[in-house]
């Protein structure tokens, strides 16, 4: 009996997270496509983790996005955050959560740090035929 009460809670606890899980990604269709919900997910939180493991970030990084199937070209739209798709296609989905992920991690400061890193590190190495001279 104890048993079964375990693996009853325990598949709740499990139910209960994967339905969060996939509030990251809202998924809308043109009505004639279909996609798995739990390949979306699945794919998803793949891409984040290998965004998250790449870059070192310790916090959990899980940007709310949205998937459109049924669009008129295969694209990302950064302004709204969705990865537009022609039809359900797992890598180029994979491809959009990876660079939305990556937008998501460079916040604007890290963008002026990296920035300006990138000037000064120009500025401080010279060409030796430079020198020469």
């Amino acid at each position: 009996m104890k048993k079964a009460i375990n693996v009853a809670i325990l598949s709740i606890t499990l139910a209960v997270a994967c339905s969060g899980q996939e509030a990251f990604v809202s998924v809308s269709s043109d009505g004639k496509q279909t996609w798995s919900s739990a390949e979306v997910t699945k794919i998803y939180l793949s891409a984040c983790s290998a965004v998250q493991r790449e870059f070192g970030n310790s916090l959990a990084l899980r940007p709310s996005i949205g998937l459109v199937l049924g669009a008129d070209k295969n694209a990302v739209d950064f302004n709204s955050k969705r990865v537009l798709l022609k039809r359900w296609d797992r890598e180029l989905f994979a491809q959009g959560v990876v660079v939305l992920a990556f937008e998501d991690l460079l916040t604007p400061q890290r963008r002026i740090i990296m920035t300006n890193r990138a000037v000064n590190l120009a500025e401080a190495t010279i060409d030796i035929r430079e020198m020469q001279k």
